[in-house]
């Protein structure tokens, strides 16, 4: 065979391949494009920040096929703690569930899907604890994780510590979807 129909038979079959690739899983929020600032309204209110503390709102999809829960994990890299902080912990949220809606991660929330927990945060609460970095550092990174998992529930302690619950999804993940927000003031 020629070299020129070889590399077209090759081209071809990796056109093909490439076209039946799944899409991609994704998360997204109506609140913030990717690595934009977080709005007042999902601000701490505390530790000398006046925001509205409400959680964001947040789309995923195209899960992976097995996808039986989901667990989301927000995560500041560059607080000052020498350890990030852990700002928001929801886990067993049900295959099904395609969205959390604003304000669904207030402590005690009607608005997560049945079978969701909230875990505990670095504030020492469940639900959602928004930015509130120290004056004048530059802005933090606040990381979305959503996890897709090969099982319906986390089995984790009601207290457990958000750096059990994302070894129990990192263990336990078939992918996982992230998008990030900044803030700082």
């Amino acid at each position: 065979m020629n070299r020129f129909l070889v590399t077209l038979i090759l081209c071809s079959l990796g056109s093909a391949a490439f076209a039946a690739q799944p899409h991609a899983f994704k998360i997204t929020s109506s609140a913030f494009a990717p690595h934009g600032t977080l709005s007042d309204e999902q601000v701490f209110n505390s530790f000398g920040c006046s925001g509205k503390n409400l959680s964001p709102a947040l789309h995923w999809s195209d899960a992976p096929q097995g996808t039986k829960s989901f667990a989301l994990m927000v995560y500041d890299p560059d607080a000052p703690t020498g350890s990030g902080w852990w700002h928001w912990v929801v886990y067993n949220i049900p295959a099904s569930a395609t969205d959390l809606g604003t304000g669904a991660g207030a402590a005690a929330s009607t608005l997560l899907p049945a079978g969701a927990l909230q875990g505990r945060t670095d504030f020492g609460t469940t639900g959602y604890g928004g930015p509130c970095p120290p004056a004048g550092d530059r802005p933090h990174r606040y990381i979305f994780t959503l996890y897709a998992l090969k099982v319906e529930k986390l089995d984790v302690p009601a207290d457990a510590s958000p750096a059990l619950i994302g070894f129990n999804a990192r263990a336990n993940m078939l992918a996982a979807a992230k998008i990030t927000a900044l803030f700082g003031r």
